[in-house]
């Protein structure tokens, strides 16, 4: 691809084509949808939080099939295997035979992620990191993109198993899917046309490919940073680590992400540049499922976005 095709890729335009493609079947949630494309963006991976029924699975699924890249969804159970996720050498024709399981693809819903016990949830952790896995002493690179697009319940519903710190700290943020509206939700049950079955993806139209993504990466990456804003960033990461309400604060691999996805946010409302502005509005999504607050903060109902709230209100603006 020239240099003037790569500069011709919009995120602005392409989150708005990708819009209209999942509207037929995806209500409201554009605060998500945004962030969703942030992170694919820059090759981030997201966590979908939210309740039962509000339709984590449903935008992970709508959005991989608008974006044209090799799709696989994982449904996470307590009695999954690593290798459910990673493959499994078999004995074929006398000689070992790597049979890939679904973790290869470009996207991986992993749907219900916390559903599952801690061992087969780290079987992810050299994929996100490194895009790879290691299977029997052997490593197979992973498809580009590889983006994991997780989803889970709150913890404190039963039967689930929080997701340790290593595995928090590589999904780039966490898009928090809530209730809608009476009137989205009323939008919502006119499009139940077939009942209690899920609503049909197979109409929603491919509006980007292998091109698109290699454009966009290259136009992202070329957003500008300015030193103040980058040390903006983080200083915000590192005044998590201070606060006294916080046990563990956010990673320098934190500070990566925050700057990497500012500079997709940036793009995303049309600009060249990132400023200020950026890394606040994303320091919730990237920064607070990364935190581990004091039991005496939790009593107190203090959350990790009210630390995140904390931190940006204690570093100050640069001009």
């Amino acid at each position: 691809m020239s240099p003037q095709a790569k500069a011709s890729v919009d995120l602005a335009v392409l989150r708005d084509e990708v819009g209209r493609a999942v509207s037929g079947v995806l209500v409201g949630q554009e605060a998500v949808l945004d962030q969703m494309m942030v992170a694919l963006a820059v090759g981030g991976h997201v966590l979908l939080e939210g309740p039962p029924g509000v339709g984590k699975t449903l935008a992970a699924n709508a959005v991989a099939r608008a974006l044209g890249l090799s799709f696989r969804r994982i449904q996470f159970t307590p009695d999954m295997l690593p290798s459910d996720i990673t493959g499994t050498s078999v004995l074929q024709a006398g000689a070992a035979q790597f049979r890939p399981g679904p973790v290869f693809s470009q996207i991986l819903l992993a749907d219900e992620i916390n559903r599952t016990p801690p061992k087969t949830q780290a079987a992810l952790l050299e994929a996100m990191q490194e895009g790879q896995v290691t299977v029997d002493g052997l490593t197979h690179p992973l498809p580009v993109p590889f983006v994991v697009l997780a989803t889970q319940n709150p913890i404190e519903y039963e039967g689930t198993y929080p997701l340790p710190e290593a595995q928090l700290d590589r999904f780039l943020l966490r898009a928090v899917v809530g209730y809608p509206d009476q009137v989205e939700e009323e939008a919502m049950v006119r499009l139940a046309r077939r009942g209690a079955r899920a609503p049909d993806l197979s109409d929603i139209p491919t509006v980007a490919d292998a091109a698109t993504w290699a454009g966009l990466e290259a136009v992202v990456s070329e957003t500008t940073v300015s030193d103040e804003v980058s040390a903006y960033a983080v200083a915000v990461v590192r005044k998590t680590r201070e606060l006294p309400s916080v046990a563990l604060g956010a990673s320098p691999r934190a500070a990566a992400h925050l700057r990497a996805a500012a500079q997709a946010l940036a793009r995303l409302r049309g600009r060249s540049f990132v400023t200020p502005d950026d890394i606040v509005e994303l320091a919730g999504p990237v920064l607070a499922h990364r935190l581990l607050l004091q039991p005496e903060a939790e009593l107190d109902s203090f959350g990790p976005m009210g630390a995140v709230a904390a931190a940006v209100a204690a570093v100050p603006v640069p001009r």
